[in-house]
C-alpha cells in the first residue's frame, strides 16, 4: 500500500509552499499528499499540478470528514497548517477562533491517535509567548495575550499530552511574520508585507498603525518550507518545539518604505491610531538551526522583489470582510463593515477622529 500524507490548509499561502517542498523531498517521491482546506482563505489554483497531489475541500472542525479521510487514506504524517491566522482580529470572533484554531486541531488529534499517526506537525505562533523580552526563546514560559495565541499555546498542550497518553510524536513549528508568493494579499486583517503591495495596486496609501516604529523580523516563506516538510522523517526533531524565521528586524516605517521600492513607486504611508500590539518581536533559532543545519536566508529586499513580481502579475484584490464578527467594540474603524471603515462622505481625518473614541482593544 502506497504510503500517504496530509496537508491541511494546504492550498493556503505556507501550506501550498510546504505542499512543494513535501512532492520535491526525495524520501516522499512514492507518496501520495492528500490536501484539506476549506477554501476560506486559500485558492485551489495555488497548488501544483501533480498526480501525487488530491485535493480534499472541507473543514477540519468537521469530525466525520476528518476522521472518513483518515479512514480512508491511512496516513503517516500529517502537516497541520488549517487555521484562521487573524491575531488581531481574534479579540472579535473568539467563538470562530476556537473553533477553527481549536477545536478543529482535536479533530485532527483525536484522528492520529486513533489511526497511528507517526508524526504530528503543527504550526503554531510567535503569538503564544506575548509581550517578552526579546528575543524569544523556546524556553519562555508562553503568555499569551490574544485568543489565536491562546488556540495555538492550547493546541501545544494537547499535543504534548497526547504524546504522555497515547504516545503521538509531534513537532512544533513557531512561525512569524512570513510573507511571500500566494499570499491572500486580499486579506484586509493579516499579513502586512501583501496588505501593503495589494493598497500600492490599488494606488492607495500603505496604512499604518501608531507610528510604525514596531519592530519584526520578516520572514520569506521559501526559507522555511523544506524545513517544515522534512521535519518529522529524523526522529530528533520528535516532541520539540522549534522557532522559525528571520532573525533581523525592521520597523514597519522601514517595512514601507522597502515594498514601496519593491513595487517601483515612492512610498505613500497613511498613519492610523495605534493599537494594542506588542512592540517589538522577534525570536532567537539557535535551536532549529542546531537540528536542521543553517538553513536559507533570504535578505528581505530579495523576498520583497520575489514577492512583488508574483503580486504584479496575479493583480489587486479585494479586501474581503469577514461576516460573523462577533464583538464589535474596540475595533479599528478599518476594519468595521464598510471598506475602509468611514461612511461614503467620510474623510479619512474624520476617521482618525472618529478611532479616537473607540478603544483600541487588541
Amino acid at each position: 500500500m502506497a504510503e500517504n500524507l496530509l496537508i491541511t490548509g494546504g492550498a493556503g499561502f505556507i501550506g501550498s509552499h510546504l505542499a512543494r517542498a513535501v512532492l520535491h523531498e526525495k524520501d516522499f517521491r512514492e507518496y501520495g499528499v492528500s490536501i484539506l482546506d476549506d477554501l476560506s482563505g486559500g485558492f485551489r489554483e495555488n497548488l501544483p499540478a501533480d498526480p501525487r497531489l488530491e485535493f480534499i475541500e472541507g473543514s477540519v472542525a468537521d469530525p466525520e470528514l476528518v476522521q472518513n479521510l483518515f479512514r480512508t487514506k491511512r496516513f503517516k504524517f500529517v502537516y497541520h497548517l488549517a487555521a484562521y491566522a487573524a491575531e488581531g482580529l481574534s479579540h472579535f470572533i473568539r467563538c470562530f477562533n476556537y473553533t477553527t484554531n481549536l477545536i478543529g486541531s482535536m479533530n485532527l488529534i483525536n484522528a492520529s491517535v486513533n489511526h497511528g499517526i507517526e508524526c504530528f506537525v503543527f504550526t503554531s505562533s510567535i503569538a503564544v509567548y506575548g509581550e517578552c523580552q526579546v528575543p524569544m526563546r523556546e524556553d519562555m514560559v508562553p503568555q499569551p495575550e490574544d485568543p489565536y495565541g491562546i488556540a495555538k499555546y492550547a493546541v501545544e498542550m494537547d499535543l504534548k499530552a497526547a504524546h504522555a497518553m497515547f504516545g503521538l510524536n509531534y513537532v512544533i513549528f513557531r512561525p512569524h511574520n512570513v510573507y511571500g508568493e500566494f499570499q491572500n494579499i486580499g486579506d484586509r486583517y493579516r499579513n502586512v508585507v501583501g496588505i501593503f503591495m495589494n493598497q500600492i495596486l490599488r494606488n492607495e496609501p500603505m496604512t499604518v498603525f501608531g507610528d510604525g516604529n514596531q519592530e519584526r523580523a520578516f520572514t520569506y516563506v521559501g526559507d522555511i518550507a523544506p524545513i517544515l516538510a522534512r521535519s518529522p522523517m529524523e526522529k530528533k526533531t520528535h516532541c520539540r518545539v522549534f522557532n522559525i524565521g528571520a532573525d533581523i528586524p525592521y520597523s514597519v516605517n522601514t517595512l514601507a518604505e522597502k515594498v514601496a521600492e519593491a513595487m517601483g513607486v515612492r512610498p505613500v504611508i497613511r498613519y492610523l491610531p495605534p493599537r494594542q500590539e506588542v512592540k517589538v518581536a522577534y525570536s532567537d533559532h539557535r535551536a532549529c538551526r542546531e537540528v536542521f543545519g543553517q538553513e536559507r536566508r533570504t535578505p528581505l529586499q530579495d523576498g520583497l522583489k520575489r514577492m512583488a513580481f508574483w503580486v504584479k502579475q496575479v493583480g489587486s484584490r479585494a479586501s474581503k470582510e469577514f461576516e460573523n464578527i462577533e464583538v464589535q467594540r474596540g475595533m479599528p474603524p478599518s476594519w468595521l463593515k464598510g471598506g475602509e471603515g468611514m461612511n461614503r462622505n467620510q474623510s479619512p481625518r474624520q476617521d482618525d477622529r472618529a478611532a479616537q473614541k473607540i478603544l483600541s482593544g487588541f
